[in-house]
């Protein structure tokens, strides 16, 4: 049935492609400034795509594949429901993008006259973000085995910020994309005792017994001396976006501060190493709003085996008023779709991103179009399902009960959301009775 679905689809929008006009449809003059919008960011040398689409030359080999991909939109990756909410940085693209690259795969994939290329786009090499003012790298590449189960390592960089600093710009780039998992650099502001037995440079383990995955502002680990401060800084997944904050917007790294990379790695059947590196984009001058991320995390669930649709759900309670600017779901393989909504001190409800089909493969964050205003006591509520059953084609094992745990094959739900607050506020005023990170609720 899915297949005679596809097929219709594919070919009710290739008979509308050709009724677009008689001009026949070039690669330069019509499809090259589509894939330079949408595409050519990941779909360039070095970066995550496998294959790039800067040239003629480059893409005409996908032509089939790329009518295919965006006529049953699984490129580019965009999940968020169109009913509810607006993001700035929507990847969907719209019919007419659509019926475009449709025609020209039907049409030949004609070259056309290079001198109606558009201008090439100018990225930094190496980087989606702006030329780093700085960039902290792992001192040494890190050893991963070919297999077994690797457990999270965090790595202590002293920043040796003599003043307090503000990004505007932040990107995680991983040594080696085939075993990185993910990385979450934290900001630790001096005195803190979390990781406190860390060494600054060596990969660290801490102790199981010691596990905090509920703090309020992650779901890392926790030695036992409290996350109390800590922040995010920014994180690296497969389809996460860098960190582009708009003027007058960025994060604060407090002098003295330490950079902590949580890096997870997943063996791949060979032996491997990685030495991941960050950069920032420093503030031109002192912002006007400073950018906290927040969650509402539910560690406490149990899936049943085989269950198709298992709910979660979790919440968190803004205790000041903010500005809410990104949306991040996250999920593992039995994820199936993600809501937020937010429940206003009135009582009125309004949803604010809707996931019908979540995708571990793709970490997305949806940035709204415009900062929606989060009233003191207004209440983030997350709802999630998850899928255990046989029909999951992605499930590890549909015969096992899963809990919350580090691993792919384990689960977590957690609803990370950032806002903007006052450059000068305190972001412990956001938390229950204006004291250290709440625990997210249940």
């Amino acid at each position: 049935m899915l297949r005679i679905s596809a097929l219709t689809v594919l070919i009710g929008v290739a008979a509308s492609a050709a009724n677009t006009g008689s001009n026949p449809v070039t690669f330069h003059k019509d499809v090259q400034p589509i894939l330079q919008k949408n595409c050519e960011g990941c779909h360039r040398p070095g970066e995550a795509a496998p294959m790039a689409f800067t040239s003629y030359k480059e893409v005409r080999p996908y032509a089939k594949a790329i009518k295919a991909a965006v006529v049953l939109k699984k490129m580019p990756p965009w999940y968020a429901d169109p009913h509810f909410g607006k993001f700035s940085n929507e990847r969907s693209l719209n019919e007419r993008e659509i019926k475009t690259l449709v025609a020209w795969a039907d049409g030949g994939a004609v070259e056309g006259n290079p001198s109606d290329a558009p201008t090439p786009v100018k990225f930094t090499e190496g980087w989606q973000i702006s030329k780093p003012d700085q960039v902290f790298q792992m001192p040494a590449a890190f050893e991963v085995p070919p297999s077994g189960t690797i457990d999270y390592n965090y790595l202590v960089l002293p920043t040796g910020f003599t003043k307090d600093t503000w990004v505007q710009e932040a990107e995680v780039r991983p040594g080696n994309r085939q075993v990185v998992h993910h990385v979450i650099a934290f900001i630790r502001p001096p005195g803190s005792q979390w990781l406190k037995d860390a060494k600054p440079g060596v990969p660290f383990i801490p102790e199981k017994g010691a596990r905090a995955r509920r703090s309020g502002n992650s779901d890392s680990s926790d030695d036992g001396g409290g996350m109390a401060g800590v922040e995010l800084l920014v994180g690296y997944a497969p389809g996460l976006p860098e960190q582009k904050f708009l003027p007058g917007q960025g994060r604060l790294v407090p002098a003295g501060s330490d950079i902590v990379f949580q890096l997870h790695y997943t063996a791949n059947g060979k032996p491997a190493t990685d030495q991941t590196k960050i950069g920032l984009v420093f503030c031109k001058e002192e912002p006007k709003q400073r950018i906290v991320t927040l969650t509402a995390t539910n560690a406490r669930f149990a899936i049943p085996a085989g269950d198709p649709n298992y709910e979660v759900k979790s919440q968190f309670t803004v205790q000041d008023q903010t500005e809410l600017v990104w949306l991040m779901p996250h999920m593992h393989l039995r994820g199936k779709d993600f809501e937020y909504r937010a429940v206003y001190p009135t009582g009125e409800t309004e949803v604010l991103l809707r996931v019908p089909k979540y995708d571990f493969n793709w970490q997305l964050a949806y940035e709204t179009a415009k900062p929606i205003v989060l009233p003191k006591g207004t209440r983030i509520e997350c709802t999630a399902h998850f899928d255990n059953s046989p029909n999951n084609p992605a499930n590890p094992d549909p015969s096992k009960v899963v809990k919350w745990g580090d691993q792919s094959w384990e689960e977590m739900m957690i609803g990370w959301f950032g806002v903007a607050i006052d450059a000068k506020a305190n972001p412990m005023k956001l938390f229950v009775g204006d004291k250290k990170p709440a625990r997210a609720s249940d």
